[in-house]
């Protein structure tokens, strides 16, 4: 009797223990390119923010994986004769507190997206009224036509569009909405209660809400939740990041440092995956409203002072995954052009502290924040104060995680007094590919975004690409805006990054699209 309980044990034991192994292959654990320490994606607009929001939140209209707008939570849509009047009717759906999502909750959703995002703020300007015709039709009137409704609604990011209960999309667009308020109809649920800043972000299987029924393509159709959970687990070091995938603690690596791609790709266990091949732009973001990046010919000065090459092969090393582009609107695409970049970007010191000294520069240190905690943009910092001392500027490089530049970035404050003069970022290919989509052109004061540049012929020229609908006639006025943006520049494009993910072998189906998101991944 003795032996036949051990043995029973025995088997009751394993049995824990397979179910405990098949729990945990429906576990997706992965390391992001940043910490979370906030929630709100249309508070913010950095990305790990947006991935964020994907997770939980969907939008109306999405790209596809050829970068065509499709429905995502809208059923049908309808355009009056008149091009005046446009009629979205919702697909029945639910949050996932099981609430059924409404009219109501879009428009307000639209409104406050719309006080915040570059392109949100160009529609809606022309918006004269919404109305809920009933709990599932909305209706948008405006008071002229737009060409760029449907773009605009399938924006990818900073800010994405998302879709949030009224309650939630009532919280004014300056202020963060509350942790307990993260309630979507996306394919994941944020669990709050696990949440722990500087360690993990959890979410679980959204099974309240219903995805499209067609096949995910970029970022539209179904957006089918085939794990029960995604532990977000943050590892604030690169290296150690790598190590712990290579180990199998971990499924995915978000932004594996380019100097271990060549050990990782050698690695029979982890394959590599270019999910965004559009790729993405370094930036130099200038704080316009504090000295002395107020000053426009300053500004100049500083683009033509910098050289890209130093910064890609610092940040990146490897030349396939770079590429030397002075196009704003990114090479390869419909509007990226050079043309008005002749004399900026080469990296010419001379001529820069020759246009420093005729522009009044007192010496004043440029306090220059630098992420310490995204591999992909650790080297930039010195980069950029080799080449702007070496033009005659005084740079205080101060070094900080992500999310404490994040929240850093949106003070005003005299930089020594907490604020900051310029600080670096990126943008991905697909966000910054005209001037009313790409939000550091975005020149409308106070209603633009962190660095809060003021440029009245930036705007009109904006103004004037958005109404345009000839495509010959739009580039023309992308070049003379981009004309004008070299000499009173917003931002300075440092070059192009291709960056891939790194997978165990174990993993499937991720999507290739301008966001990383996790619906349609299977882990074995």
């Amino acid at each position: 009797m003795l032996d036949l309980r051990k043995s029973a044990a025995l088997l009751v034991l394993s049995t824990g223990l397979l179910g405990a192994v098949a729990a945990n292959a429906q576990t997706l654990k992965v390391a992001m390119g940043s910490d979370v320490k906030i929630v709100d994606p249309i508070w913010s607009s950095a990305y790990i923010q947006r991935d964020f929001g994907y997770m939980v939140w969907d939008v109306l209209f999405a790209l596809d994986d050829k970068f065509d707008v499709r429905p995502q939570m809208v059923e049908t849509w309808d355009i009056s004769p008149d091009k005046l009047t446009w009629t979205f009717t919702l697909r029945d759906n639910k949050w996932s507190n099981g609430q059924p999502v409404t009219a109501e909750d879009c428009i307000a959703s639209l409104k406050r997206w719309g006080a915040r995002d570059s392109m949100g703020q160009r529609m809606l300007a022309l918006v004269d009224g919404f109305e809920a015709v009933d709990a599932r039709t909305l209706r948008m009137k405006l008071t002229e036509p737009y060409g760029l409704v449907l773009e605009s609604l399938a924006k990818v990011s900073s800010n994405a569009p998302f879709m949030m209960p009224r309650k939630t999309a009532e919280t004014p667009p300056t202020v963060q909405i509350k942790v307990e308020d993260v309630i979507g109809s996306g394919p994941f649920v944020f669990k709050a209660d696990e949440w722990k800043p500087g360690e993990k972000v959890v979410f679980t299987k959204n099974t309240v809400s219903k995805p499209r029924a067609e096949p995910p393509s970029g970022l539209a159709g179904g957006k089918v939740a085939k794990v029960d959970r995604v532990e977000w687990i943050w590892i604030p070091d690169a290296q150690t990041q790598v190590n712990a995938l290579m180990a199998d603690e971990i499924d995915l690596v978000q932004a594996p440092p380019h100097d271990l791609l060549p050990i990782l790709a050698r690695d029979k266990n982890i394959k590599l995956f270019d999910s965004n091949p559009v790729g993405s732009q370094y930036q130099f973001r200038f704080n316009t409203v504090i000295k002395p990046f107020d000053d426009p010919r300053i500004r100049h000065a500083a683009m033509v002072a910098f050289g890209q090459e130093d910064f890609l092969k610092a940040a990146i090393g490897d030349p396939k995954y770079y590429k030397v582009c002075k196009a704003p609107f990114v090479c390869g695409t419909p509007l990226g052009s050079d043309e008005g970049m002749k004399d900026v970007l080469n990296q010419d010191a001379g001529k820069a502290r020759q246009l420093l000294k005729e522009a009044g520069y007192d010496g004043m240190p440029i306090v220059l924040l630098q992420a310490t905690d995204i591999a992909a943009m650790t080297n930039l910092g010195t980069v950029a104060k080799a080449q702007l001392e070496a033009a005659g500027f005084k740079v205080d490089l101060q070094l900080m995680d992500w999310q404490t530049l994040v929240a850093r970035r949106a003070k005003k404050d005299p930089a020594d007094k907490g604020g900051w003069n310029a600080l670096f970022t990126f943008s991905g290919g697909s966000d910054i590919t005209n001037p009313v989509m790409a939000n550091l052109f975005n020149a409308s004061c106070e209603k633009a975004t962190y660095g809060w540049p003021c440029d009245p012929l930036i705007e009109k020229l904006r103004d004037l690409f958005a109404k345009e609908t000839d495509p010959a006639k739009q580039k023309q006025i992308a070049v003379d805006l981009q004309k004008h943006w070299a000499q009173a520049p917003t931002f300075v494009n440092l070059g192009q990054l291709y960056q891939p993910v790194a997978m165990r072998t174990t993993i499937d189906g991720m999507l290739a699209a301008p966001a990383t998101v996790f619906w349609n991944i299977t882990k074995r």
